[in-house]
């Protein structure tokens, strides 16, 4: 054989040798992943990214996300010190059992339902509020996230972060609200439409009643009847932000969600599911008057046992907040200090009552039917809720901010109606 042809049978085996070594490598990087998303898989119990999130940190992408109980709620990671503990506080604060202050009794009808925190269970150190999945009622759920206010910032922000809110998007002192994100069910396609926050920071004052106009129409038309009940209860929300001057809320948004399925769909999935829907409560969040104490490691503030446990959790998020506070050399972080309520306290979600006829054991299906939301009735039904507190602050006067951003609001649906 001559020289040349040895040269280029060794390139041949060379070449095959790579096309092997290339292959085994790809193999290798595919079983590494697989295992890393089973280990991930583990480690969250069953839970997964929050599918229809439309704004906000998503896990996978975020140091910190929202994820999707296999009970139906909404699982929202606490952020690092000290807006998540912060936030915690807040919805610890309104849903205190103990709680008597009609502000914060009325506000609870504009959140999520709370229903304590949940850890994984291999992961102690990792915690996450439990909140209701407000498009659990819904077949299509239309999803808007809609940032409330003035400034996107709050007092005691460093100037590097106020100016880059403000680079974010320079006219939220003027327009008072900020579209984060939204998905519309599009009735002619089938399908849904989507878009990010960018879609939102490129609106402007003579765009913003095209912007919004867009969540509420499905392909066909625009939703006037979803309009009409968002802004009824936008206004209740405003009628609630008028009347007390006791917090200010930074950085906090509005979820609008409608049925963007026709009543007709609407109506024939209640018909051949209403079994289904009643079984898809999810476990571990009580209907009113129902009793659940614990479920899948879910922290329930109220026993003695509890009240121990959330004192001891408190005091880690005070060190928690103690050490960052150390590290940090300037900043707000020295000026408003946390505190922990750390004595016994309950949810009122939690609270155990016996039904009237003195029978705690009623069966299942009669007990989470009477309580079944009225949203399941009404195809036409909108949802707004209040959602993101890792920045609201006690005060003495109203919160003019929000105030103007929901006035703004409420103008610009009413056009989008009137037109």
């Amino acid at each position: 054989m001559t020289t040349q042809h040895q040269i280029v049978d060794s390139s041949l085996t060379l070449g095959q040798n790579q096309i092997v070594s290339c292959d085994s490598d790809r193999s290798a990087l595919e079983k590494e992943k697989r295992k890393s998303q089973d280990e991930s898989q583990k480690h969250l119990n069953g839970c997964v990214p929050l599918s229809h999130q439309v704004a906000g940190h998503k896990y996978g992408i975020d140091k910190v996300g929202i994820l999707q109980h296999p009970d139906g709620t909404v699982l929202k990671q606490l952020q690092p010190p000290p807006r998540g503990p912060r936030e915690l506080q807040f919805y610890s604060m309104v849903y205190d059992e103990h709680c008597c202050d009609p502000v914060l009794l009325d506000l609870q009808m504009y959140l999520p339902k709370y229903y304590g925190t949940w850890t994984p269970a291999d992961a102690p150190n990792d915690l996450y509020l439990k909140l209701d999945d407000v498009t659990r009622k819904f077949n299509k759920p239309c999803i808007m996230d809609v940032k409330i206010g003035q400034k996107s910032y709050d007092p005691y922000a460093l100037k590097e972060k106020k100016d880059q809110q403000i680079r974010k998007y320079p006219l939220m002192e003027e327009i008072g609200f900020l579209v984060l994100g939204m998905r519309i069910y599009l009735v002619n396609t089938d399908s849904y439409e989507t878009h990010d926050q960018h879609y939102g920071r490129g609106l402007i004052k003579e765009t913003i009643k095209d912007g919004l106009t867009k969540f509420f129409f499905n392909g066909n038309n625009v939703r006037k009847d979803a309009i009409t009940a968002s802004i009824q209860k936008v206004q209740k929300i405003l009628q609630w932000f008028q009347s007390q001057s006791q917090l200010h809320f930074y950085a906090s948004s509005l979820l609008f969600v409608y049925e963007g399925s026709s009543q007709q769909t609407a109506q024939m999935k209640r018909n051949a599911g209403s079994l289904a829907d009643v079984s898809a409560a999810p476990k571990g969040c009580p209907t009113d008057g129902e009793v659940l104490e614990y479920n899948n490691n879910v922290c329930v503030i109220g026993s003695m046992e509890n009240g121990r446990t959330m004192a001891s959790f408190g005091q880690s998020l005070s060190n928690m907040y103690a050490l960052h506070k150390k590290g940090c050399s300037q900043g707000h972080y020295n000026d408003v200090p946390l505190q922990i309520e750390t004595s016994e306290q309950d949810n009122s979600l939690w609270k155990r009552t016996t039904p009237p006829n003195g029978n705690d054991n009623k069966p299942q299906l009669e007990k989470e039917s009477h309580h079944m939301p009225a949203v399941m009735q009404r195809p036409n039904e909108v949802e707004v809720r209040m959602i993101d507190f890792a920045h609201v602050f006690p005060s003495n006067t109203k919160d003019e901010g929000y105030v103007y951003g929901l006035k703004n609001l409420l103008t610009v649906l009413q056009q989008i109606l009137n037109n």
